[in-house]
């Protein structure tokens, strides 16, 4: 446009006019770098490059913020560098406007905002396209479900009840008197879109990077071990672990993250390229390879994986020596192609196990049992206690270590209410994270957790 007008400037000035009538048809027609989200999905092509879109915004947080909030904050894992908005997190006492906790917070509704215009554009019934069939259209349905509902989960776990917005924001007006929802809502919310995710879903016998029935199942198990609901968090982990076919641990401990992936023991992981990269590995090594070494296995940590009869295989989770050991579940350094672990068996078997120890009519043998496979695979003696207490103890200790850098330590603990006890964090406001200062600043209606 601008050489146009330039061009016909230097002609003759009876041409102004028709200058002008050029710039406005420029300006009137609709810009080419973006759309508006109720025109996005139009065909097979822009469903499927929207699904995507919504995958890449779960990456986005998981590629780094989330994990975060689930490690630093907890026993197993210390601040060892320079950034302040890591050491706030070490040392729980984290300000409204941590870097970390307002990118996760901000980065887990981009996924939902994703998910909400797929859901949108795909139910507007508008797509007329043959070659988006009906079983492609539900899947994508489905996967999107799912994401809103895993976006929701780690919302809660993490900031308690939320906004619950439903519709894409298409302007800010959109935004205007949603309250907060209580705990008990937002995880209402979670099982709504997961019942959906779950009809529409295929049960698919080889993906693992993208959303299915097994997938769905695995975080239902999930959202009801934090509801305390027993009987239906052992069924759902039971309705995983049952499809052997497709699941099983991996031997040795360190095969689940050693390139390739996708190994037969991850039920839902985020793949990363060359073209789309995983940098999480940085912040774990030491700069003897380039990394920042800003998150460190804790002395304590350390000490239980070189115990042959607590960690086992596990010690392949760390390398180096003295005040050098370092974090290596991350480790493609050169590629930076690690996954995201969001689920793997391991966490049903453990899941299981604990709602057989706390159902009402517990099931200790069965939760024994469950316990005993995961340490097996690690080649840790088996456990040989008898009471409840013991029991329920020694599930807490295994996911510890199992998950030691992954996002679980500091959200069990606060579902078990345990975070006083271990961490001495005895203030319960400060077991949620603060929801962001610009998003309370910028929306009334948003109410800041209690202690900030």
């Amino acid at each position: 446009m601008k050489k146009s007008i330039q061009y016909l400037a230097g002609i003759y000035l009876i041409f102004i006019g028709l200058a002008f009538a050029s710039c406005e048809k420029y300006l009137s027609e609709s810009p080419t770098d973006s759309i508006l989200s109720e025109n996005a999905i139009t065909d097979a092509g822009t469903a499927r490059a929207a699904i995507i879109g919504a995958y890449d915004a779960v990456q986005g947080y998981y590629a780094s913020s989330y994990p975060t909030l689930g490690t630093i904050t907890a026993d197993n894992v210390i601040f060892n560098g320079t950034l302040s908005q890591y050491l706030q997190l070490d040392q729980n006492a984290v300000p409204t406007d941590n870097v970390i906790t307002v990118s996760a917070y901000q980065g887990i509704y981009k996924a939902i905002n994703s998910s909400n215009s797929v859901i949108a554009g795909l139910a507007s019934g508008n797509i007329k396209d043959p070659l988006l069939t009906d079983t492609e259209k539900n899947k994508i349905l489905g996967e999107a479900y799912f994401i809103r509902a895993l976006g929701y989960f780690d919302l809660a776990r993490g900031w308690g009840g939320v906004q619950i917005q439903l519709k894409p924001t298409t302007d800010l007006g959109t935004l205007k008197g949603i309250k907060r929802s209580t705990l008990s809502e937002t995880y209402d919310q979670v099982l709504a879109d997961l019942v959906l995710a779950e009809t529409l879903l295929p049960e698919d016998a080889t993906t693992r990077n993208r959303a299915q029935k097994s997938t769905v199942r695995a975080l239902r198990a999930r959202l009801h071990l934090y509801r305390e609901q027993w009987a239906d968090a052992e069924n759902y982990a039971t309705q995983v672990i049952a499809n052997s076919t497709k699941y099983s641990l991996v031997k040795p401990y360190k095969t689940f993250f050693t390139a390739p992936f996708l190994s037969p023991e991850s039920v839902f992981e985020l793949t990363f390229s060359s073209n789309d990269k995983n940098s999480f590995w940085n912040l774990w090594y030491p700069s003897t390879v380039g990394g920042q070494f800003t998150l460190k296995p804790s002395n304590q940590l350390v000490a239980k994986l070189n115990d042959a009869t607590i960690g086992g295989t596990r010690k392949t989770l760390i390398a180096g020596t003295g005040t050098g050991v370092y974090g290596v579940l991350y480790n493609t350094i050169s590629s930076s192609t690690d996954p995201s672990y969001l689920i793997r068996l391991a966490e049903l078997y453990l899941i299981r196990a604990e709602a057989r120890a706390k159902k009402s009519s517990p099931d200790l043998t069965g939760a024994i049992s469950d316990l005993n496979l995961v340490r097996a695979r690690s080649d840790v003696q088996l456990f040989t206690g008898s009471t409840q207490a013991d029991i329920v103890q020694a599930i807490e200790d295994e996911n510890s270590l199992e998950f030691a850098f992954e996002s679980h330590r500091w959200f069990d603990l606060v579902r078990t209410k345990r975070v006083g006890t271990v961490l001495g964090v005895a203030n319960t406001n400060f077991w949620l994270f603060p929801i962001p200062y610009s998003d309370v600043l910028s929306d009334p209606d948003v109410v800041q957790n209690p202690g900030y």
